[in-house]
């Protein structure tokens, strides 16, 4: 029986493994960035960087469970995208009150997520092509419930929610985003139900044997990832004080991938954490207010991420190679 003193010690050296390398990664960036960009460095900058990467944020926490059980989805900007007619089409077609709309659009988020998760589990489909199709079925709606039109026009308040600072610091979305995250960071880290997901990644067959249902940890993962998609969708619609389906939002999965493959999300699962992913994201906001700051184009900016998201999957295979060639 191992002492609470061999966990104590287990549990900080996994800690400084997973963050050690996203911390050092995130810290030389701010440097640079504040080095050749002196506009980088004020206060109000930073403070807009955590207003920015909400949207980008609450996509990759749901994006990180689904990567830990060894999976991937291919549709949240798709299903953000849908969550947001939802939400400005029952408020204005259909005259619903609008905590009532608030409400549908998340459920709808969470109902793509919960038929991403069914496809896997009881068609046998792999999340790639489940979610693929998920993507294109939910630009679909999104452009049909509307024709394809904006719907502009939200309550005062929630037009507010990304704009107005509380003590000058952060603004309401900003807030629900960051306790939003310490909450699934707790429940990943002390209860069973979030140890799960690491041991259907790690390695499913063994997580049977011991008794987890993976159909239940997989449909409610990809469920959850789905209302993370809605809140998203009804972040960006109150920053935008409009729904809109043009595009569907084609590219967020990527940011949501790469902030959480950055953050220390290995994409064979078993690996992650909401703490990682947080770190992922700063660092993808840096780059872009970086690049932003120095009027660097927006295709180069896109190019960039590409770059980003192929050396942080490099140095994960690197690293995981390097650990079976040292327990050979």
């Amino acid at each position: 029986m191992s002492s609470p003193g061999a966990t104590i010690t287990f549990s900080l050296s996994r800690l400084r493994a997973l963050f050690q390398g996203p911390i050092v990664a995130l810290a030389a960036l701010v440097l640079v960035l504040g080095l050749t960009t002196p506009a980088f460095f004020k206060v109000l900058n930073f403070i807009n960087i955590l207003n920015q990467i909400t949207v980008w944020g609450l996509l990759a926490l749901g994006m990180t469970l689904v990567i830990i059980t060894g999976g991937i989805d291919l549709s949240v900007g798709s299903v953000m995208a849908l969550t947001m007619m939802i939400l400005g089409w029952s408020f204005k077609a259909l005259g619903l009150p609008f905590g009532i709309a608030i409400l549908l659009a998340l459920a709808v988020g969470a109902l793509c997520g919960l038929i991403n998760g069914l496809m896997i589990t009881r068609l046998r489909l792999p999340p790639f092509i489940a979610t693929l199709a998920m993507m294109y079925m939910s630009r679909g709606v999104a452009n049909i419930i509307t024709n394809g039109k904006n719907i502009l026009g939200f309550p005062i308040w929630f037009s507010l929610m990304p704009y107005k600072k509380y003590f000058h610091v952060a603004s309401l979305t900003t807030v629900i985003f960051l306790g939003l995250a310490l909450l699934l960071g707790l429940v990943m880290a002390k209860l069973p139900s979030g140890r799960s997901l690491y041991a259907v990644g790690g390695n499913e067959e063994v997580a049977r044997l011991a008794g987890i249902s993976i159909t239940k940890v997989l449909v409610s993962t990809y469920t959850v990832c789905g209302l993370f998609s809605g809140l998203a969708g009804v972040t960006l619609a109150s920053r935008m004080n409009s729904s809109y389906p043009q595009s569907a939002f084609l590219g967020y999965e990527m940011y949501a991938i790469a902030m959480a493959v950055i953050g220390g999300a290995s994409l064979k699962g078993g690996k992650g954490a909401i703490g990682g992913t947080l770190i992922g994201a700063l660092f993808i906001g840096c780059v872009n207010n970086g690049l932003n700051l120095n009027n660097v184009n927006t295709h180069v900016q896109s190019i960039a991420l590409g770059v980003i998201v192929v050396l942080a999957i490099v140095i994960d295979l690197t690293s995981r190679s390097r650990k079976r060639l040292a327990h050979a």
